[in-house]
């Protein structure tokens, strides 16, 4: 019988350097889209999807993190003894987002492989999720929930993919694959940023990962790359050769926020589904030249 999926793991331990100077005092996880965080868009979509446990992977200059999903005595009591209960609901509402968060550090940013790694002591033997905060995805149902259903019927890895243009293909890891029914996927290779022209298809594989614990074994196996670290991409190909994998098609909107021009399109989409943004947003929109 399938193991129920109570645990994310975040891996959150990143330079940010695509974004300095913005991110050399302040974890690049925590820019604002709006008026929420970018790791929290994560938090939130996991809760969502029916995670009860969240693994933040963080690293040093990462202590925002763990402050932002932390009970702010000092500011809840302004908030209160101001009697603004609206701001002081959405407060509590970051704190209590699940029932458990946790941290543990990854000493050196060695590649997402590593940092699934250093969550081992935390996952134990169980299914789990990993959540790239960088992918945030509006979607109904979440993206993650998505992914757990089709990790029910097949029983096994799920990796989530999205078809993308071909010159861009080789900024992702991609897959080959055996269709199992509308937008499911039996992988049969995997490959790390392959050059356009070796692409064995256009399913990139995006920031959502449902993994089994073999893939810490799987992991330990897996030799560095070229820099010196660790893909889980890499990762996963070892543990093909040894269990079925399977791929669900992203069913939503993506944004890449982990580079600057994505983010800039994320904050643009966000505002405009803000309620109380959106009308004077787009207004404002309208009036910027387009040559500009």
């Amino acid at each position: 019988m399938t193991q129920s999926v109570r645990k994310a793991v975040f891996p959150a331990a990143g330079l940010g350097t695509r974004f300095l100077p913005a991110t050399k005092a302040q974890p690049k996880e925590m820019l604002p889209l709006v008026d929420k965080p970018i790791i929290q868009y994560g938090v939130e979509e996991a809760t969502a999807s029916g995670i009860t446990d969240i693994v933040l992977v963080t690293g040093r200059g990462k202590n925002a993190i763990e402050d932002h999903f932390d009970v702010a005595v000092e500011l809840e009591t302004f908030l209160e003894a101001r009697g603004k209960t609206d701001l002081l609901e959405i407060l509590r509402g970051v704190s209590n987002t699940a029932n458990s968060v946790s941290y543990i550090r990854q000493g050196e940013p060695l590649g997402l492989g590593h940092a699934v790694l250093v969550a081992r002591p935390l996952v134990g033997h169980e299914p789990f999720a990993v959540i790239l905060a960088d992918d945030v995805i509006d979607a109904t149902p979440p993206a993650l929930a998505q992914m757990l259903k089709v990790f029910d019927e097949v029983d096994g890895p799920v990796i989530l993919v999205e078809r993308v243009p071909r010159e861009q293909i080789s900024s992702y890891g991609v897959i080959a694959a055996e269709p199992v029914r509308d937008g499911v996927y039996r992988v049969t290779d995997l490959v790390e940023k392959p050059p356009v022209e070796q692409a064995p298809s256009d399913l990139a594989i995006i920031g959502r990962y449902i993994l089994t614990p073999d893939i810490f074994d799987a992991l330990e196996e897996t030799a560095k790359d070229r820099v010196g670290e660790i893909q889980l991409t890499n990762g996963l190909k070892r543990l093909l050769a040894k269990r079925p994998i399977y791929a669900c098609e992203v069913t939503g909107v993506r944004h890449d926020t982990g580079n600057k021009l994505g983010f800039l399109k994320a904050v643009v989409y966000f505002g405009l589904k803000r309620p109380d943004l959106a009308a004077p947003f787009r207004e404002y929109l309208k009036t910027l030249p387009l040559d500009s």
